[in-house]
C-alpha cells in the first residue's frame, strides 16, 4: 500500500492525535506545459487525490460521529 501524501499526514499545532486528511491542491493551468510530458502535473495530482480519498476513507471509517450532513 501507498504511502499517502504529506498532506494526508499533517499534525495541527492544536494537538489532534487523528486529523481529518486535507486534498491535494489542485495544479494551477500555467503548471502544465502542454508538452506531453510522460509524468504530467496533472498525472501527479491525480495519484495524490487518489492517496488522499483512501485517507479520508479510512479516517471517516475511525470517525463516523463527525461526518457531516
Amino acid at each position: 500500500m501507498a504511502t499517502p501524501p504529506d498532506h494526508a499526514r499533517r499534525r495541527p499545532a492544536g494537538g489532534d492525535s487523528d486529523p481529518r486528511p486535507q486534498p491535494p491542491q489542485k495544479p494551477l493551468p500555467t503548471d502544465c506545459c502542454e508538452s506531453g510530458c510522460e509524468i504530467c502535473v496533472y498525472d501527479l495530482y491525480a495519484d495524490e487525490l487518489a492517496l488522499y480519498r483512501e485517507a479520508l476513507a479510512a479516517w471517516r471509517a475511525r470517525h463516523p460521529e463527525d461526518e457531516e450532513g
